[in-house]
């Protein structure tokens, strides 16, 4: 089979890296792709927001099929197009991936169909929005409506930071018209995890945890990242919670999608948060998550492939899927200034240890090697028979790549 990635990231990285194994995988391509995935795919210089000129690649090359990784492209409606044209994808269509592409309709989705989730409210205002930071407590959360790269989040622990938050999304439209409306939310304490499931819109078959590390450095300070780390499994996803959100949270959702008729074929992410009332959803992702996906896939022993046609196919429950029961750790490389304004262009020396993966989120190839060429530079990924031991080797890579401006965080998987 063709099979055609769309995105070029360190969760594109890893997806194209675990379809390469499959023995039924006879071409990969990876569209716009980056330096490191350019050693196990072709990758294509056509942007993943590139609608017409996605749909126009694979029907020329006769693709089997399309995995429309990143979260904007699938907003835009970039699967439906692929199959208005006779096109097999992955993916959920658009109608459905709006539970990521508005936190509005994700929220009023969870109060409609009794999803626990944080108290809000929603403002297209910004004097209203402002008035309202008098009647709350703090800490709280201001959310852009829309997408912003994962950095449209802030937790405010003042009136003084709120506002300003406010100002910057609303007003300096510093997330552009992601951040025309926003959410003020009740502010949730707790363990975070994240909760990956296949589902072809009727059957869910779900990931193994993990946990993110959004903020910048360590102890969780500064502010919000795409993603500066991850590890699997969570320690705090115990079996009864487990079945708690499966029974409370992943089916209600998928058959609240179903009957809202957008039913929802893909990956489908919870961002939970464990709290003392219960577990209660934080967000929704309409695809695998970043860098989550870097600790997951690892761990994934089925066919990445047959699942995914499963999905498309609808008949997921035809399709065991097992996971290995080590842990896997990621630590996020990002370039000086990162989540802020960075550089690019600078070399990456890597010195390659056996046992680790190093997934490339923003490198370009060149004729003297790597070089730096986004934020978040490069996931090295590791697993152990303990967290502790994946931890260990994955920080032992860490101490044999350099880049200038290079860092990273020191705590992941230790809190």
């Amino acid at each position: 089979m063709k099979v055609l990635v769309v995105g070029g990231g360190g969760r594109e990285h890893a997806i194209v890296w675990k379809l390469s194994q499959s023995p039924r995988v006879s071409k990969l391509y990876c569209a716009p792709g980056n330096g490191g995935i350019a050693a196990l795919a072709e990758c294509v210089d056509i942007a993943a927001t590139d609608l017409d000129g996605m749909v126009q690649f694979a029907k020329d090359k006769q693709i089997d099929l399309t995995v429309v990784a990143p979260d904007d492209p699938l907003a835009m409606g970039m699967v439906d197009r692929l199959e208005q044209n006779g096109l097999r994808a992955f993916g959920p269509r658009q109608k459905a991936a709006e539970i990521e592409a508005s936190k509005l309709f994700a929220k009023r989705l969870m109060k409609k169909y009794v999803i626990p989730t944080a108290d809000y409210e929603t403002f297209n205002e910004y004097d209203k929005a402002v008035e309202y930071l008098d009647r709350i407590d703090f800490p709280t959360v201001i959310k852009a409506d829309g997408l912003a790269l994962g950095k449209g989040v802030v937790i405010a622990s003042s009136r003084d930071e709120a506002e300003k938050a406010i100002y910057e999304m609303m007003l300096a439209e510093k997330f552009g018209q992601a951040g025309k409306r926003i959410l003020i939310e009740e502010f949730l304490t707790g363990p975070e995890v994240s909760m990956l499931v296949f589902t072809d819109g009727k059957t869910y078959e779900p990931m193994v945890s993990s946990q993110d590390h959004k903020r910048v450095y360590d102890n969780d300070r500064g502010p919000n990242t795409g993603g500066m780390g991850a590890f699997s499994p969570s320690p705090h996803y115990t079996p009864e919670i487990a079945a708690y959100v499966e029974k409370s949270i992943i089916k209600p959702t998928i058959n609240a999608m179903r009957c809202e008729g957008r039913p929802f074929q893909g990956v489908l992410y919870f961002g939970l948060i464990l709290t003392d009332s219960g577990p209660k959803v934080l967000e929704y992702n309409a695809r695998f998550g970043d860098p989550e996906t870097q600790v997951v896939l690892p761990r994934l022993e089925t066919d990445l492939l047959d699942i995914m046609e499963a999905v498309v196919d609808q008949r997921l429950d035809e399709v065991k899927v097992s996971w290995s029961d080590q842990a896997a750790a990621c630590v996020v490389l990002a370039s000086k200034g990162y989540p802020g304004s960075y550089q690019t262009g600078c070399p990456i020396e890597i010195k390659e240890k056996p046992g680790c993966f190093i997934f490339h989120s923003g490198t370009k190839k060149t004729g003297q090697g790597f070089v730096t060429n986004g934020g978040r530079v490069l996931g090295v990924t590791a697993m152990g028979n303990s967290l502790e031991e994946a931890v260990e080797k994955a920080y032992g890579q860490v101490e044999s790549i350099c880049f200038e401006g290079m860092h990273y965080r020191r705590d992941i998987g230790k809190k």
